[in-house]
């Protein structure tokens, strides 16, 4: 948490500071319209902080107003920023040729105020674009052989979705959409892996319901994720269970076909609720041998002394950093970023690029997908 202040308010305020000496320069207003123009930015600075008080004191609707405005506010001040000062550094190349010849000829520069309005401009072109990329969940398949699956079964098919983060922008429509693409694969086994509800989930109606329409003859399953952990674990605890699905806490179950294993999430130790099992603790009571073995845990850190206890590892998480070009920072804090890894020992961990949206309700260059495993006997040679 002490990290999300540092970044709201230095960083996130930072970029509201960049934005404001841009705007000024471009149309030079005076006082009367800076103080405006400043006293909006910090308002959108510490929405963040209101609209979580706001939802908490029951204010539902102004608090997902506010959302919707502060969030996709967010996107467009940030790729506002990045646009801008790639502008910047294009004038400042233009400018070398004069450092270094006196008698250099004027080149063309691009004015403040034409700056300002391409970087607004395709700010909003790449928002637009983002925020219907976000509703096109794709569905990515992926074909496992196995030689340990019981007679008579020659395939299951497990659905994977994760980080929806149902609240005050993820609401009914979205869901509907993912749920229907997680029923057209006709599932064996849907799992969820962490963050299926967002830090407010004070008002959800028939969401529930949604998910305890989906049909999986083997199981529902689901872990926590981080932001179970902040929306309060008892509460989501209790939206899990009423949506119809197990949730695996440093467990395994046998469901006959295969063997399925799930850790909570780390951020429990963050929010002082307890203390996450190892993987090893939670595939103690697997057999590798005998049957394939699937492993949840939200975020994709595999324990290195539990490489070889399982065949795959389904984590989420990352959301592929959701907008570019966050990719390469989330990447930097999670190797195994999206997609599919071979970890060693036969282990293999898949990381899903997430099936909704956190903050910002867009996606750029990091669509949504759903997940959907074939596990299949292999074939003699």
């Amino acid at each position: 948490m002490t990290l999300f202040f540092f970044f709201i308010f230095f960083v996130y305020g930072g970029v509201h500071v960049y934005a404001f000496l841009k705007a000024r320069q471009a149309f030079g207003f005076g006082w009367g319209a800076g103080i405006a123009v400043a006293l909006f930015m910090a308002f959108m600075i510490v929405a963040m902080f209101l609209i979580r008080s706001l939802e908490r004191h029951e204010f539902e609707l102004t608090a997902r107003t506010l959302s919707w405005v502060a969030y996709l506010w967010m996107a467009v001040i940030f790729y506002f920023f990045c646009n801008s000062l790639l502008l910047d550094l294009v004038n400042l190349a233009l400018r070398i040729p004069e450092w270094f010849r006196s008698q250099a000829p004027h080149l063309l520069r691009i004015p403040p105020r034409l700056s300002f309005a391409l970087s607004l401009s395709l700010s909003a072109l790449i928002c637009v674009y983002g925020y219907f990329e976000a509703q096109n969940i794709r569905t990515e398949r992926i074909v496992f052989e196995t030689d340990r699956l019981p007679h008579g079964t020659d395939k299951v098919t497990i659905a994977q979705i994760s980080d929806v983060h149902l609240g005050l922008i993820i609401r009914c429509d979205r869901l509907v959409s993912i749920l229907e693409v997680v029923k057209a694969a006709k599932p064996d086994i849907f799992v969820v892996t962490g963050d299926l509800v967002d830090a407010q989930i004070n008002h959800l109606p028939g969401l529930r319901e949604l998910l305890q329409e989906i049909q999986a003859p083997y199981g529902k399953f689901a872990i926590t994720g981080n932001h179970e952990y902040y929306a309060g674990l008892d509460k989501a605890l209790e939206f899990l269970h009423h949506s119809g699905l197990t949730v695996l806490r440093g467990e395994s179950r046998d469901l006959g076909v295969i063997q399925i294993a799930g850790v909570d999430d780390r951020a429990a130790i963050q929010t002082k609720v307890g203390t996450p099992a190892p993987d090893r603790v939670a595939l103690a009571g697997t057999d590798r041998s005998k049957k394939f073995v699937l492993f949840l845990k939200h975020q994709p850190h595999p324990d290195a002394d539990a490489i070889g206890m399982y065949d795959l590892m389904l984590s989420g998480h990352t959301h592929k950093g959701q907008i570019w070009p966050f990719t390469y920072f989330s990447r930097r804090a999670h190797p195994l970023h999206a997609g599919r890894y071979d970890v060693g020992k036969g282990s293999v961990v898949y990381t899903s690029r997430g099936t909704g949206t956190w903050g910002p309700p867009i996606r750029f260059l990091a669509s949504p997908e759903v997940t959907v495993i074939e596990v299949v006997r292999k074939k003699p040679a």
